[in-house]
């Protein structure tokens, strides 16, 4: 579904990423981990086309979208939930979400409000509140709910449960493992390793701009050198 290969991207002279590669699969839950810094966002902000690849390629089911303007790339069934969530703060909920509402695709029983409030109880109850009146973690159902009813085929999530209490991440994960089983493919930026390691299909620390380590949940979970080395604090 989406194949990122040897990419550079760069701030001014400042190089960011180095060589980075990824793949995602129709249906898969794959993580991007690492400390803050290294490299995880900048590379979600060049495959959705907010920055520029300065070389290799990002392709989506089959056709090259680096060099695509950002909005180009989105409809065509990318759907990002921003680090920092970045919801309309002086729209209520229901106008949050009629604001993204599309199916550009034509996917079968398409994301529509009735269904994030269904799947999304809390944002039921808020529906007419604005967006600065919702507590952080009813913020980033939101920023989900909102960038469901763009009824994506590739859900990204960057820093899905950063500065949540642990009741909200522990449904925020709920939601992502009841996403995978209706066969959602997800890309979650993320540091929270015990929630992954059930979650995900496949895994990749970065490391200053580049992948330095990938594999699969039971490597991951049976390598605690390699959790402590490049995701410990």
């Amino acid at each position: 579904m989406l194949k990122v290969r040897d990419l550079d991207a760069f701030y001014g002279p400042s190089q960011a990423l180095f060589g980075m590669e990824l793949a995602i699969e129709a249906g898969q839950v794959v993580t991007l981990m690492g400390r803050n810094g290294m490299g995880k966002t900048t590379t979600v902000h060049t495959i959705m086309g907010l920055m520029p690849a300065r070389r290799g390629t990002v392709e989506f089911e089959g056709a090259r979208v680096d060099g695509l303007p950002a909005f180009r790339i989105a409809r065509l069934g990318l759907g990002l939930v921003p680090e920092g969530r970045q919801i309309f703060p002086n729209l209520s909920v229901r106008e949050n979400l009629v604001a993204a509402s599309a199916n550009r695709t034509a996917r079968p029983n398409p994301w529509t409000i009735a269904r994030v409030f269904e799947f999304f109880p809390r944002l039921a109850e808020r529906q007419r509140n604005m967006g600065n009146q919702l507590s952080g973690g009813e913020q980033q159902m939101l920023a989900i709910g909102r960038a469901l009813m763009t009824n994506p085929k590739l859900l990204i999530l960057d820093e899905a449960t950063e500065g949540l209490a642990p009741l909200i991440r522990q449904e925020i994960w709920s939601c992502l493992a009841r996403l995978k089983s209706e066969g959602q493919a997800i890309l979650v930026i993320d540091k929270n390793v015990s929630a992954l390691i059930p979650l995900a299909d496949r895994h990749h620390i970065v490391e200053k701009g580049r992948v330095v380590w990938a594999g699969s949940s039971q490597a991951l979970a049976g390598d605690k050198d390699l959790q402590h080395r490049y995701l410990g604090v």
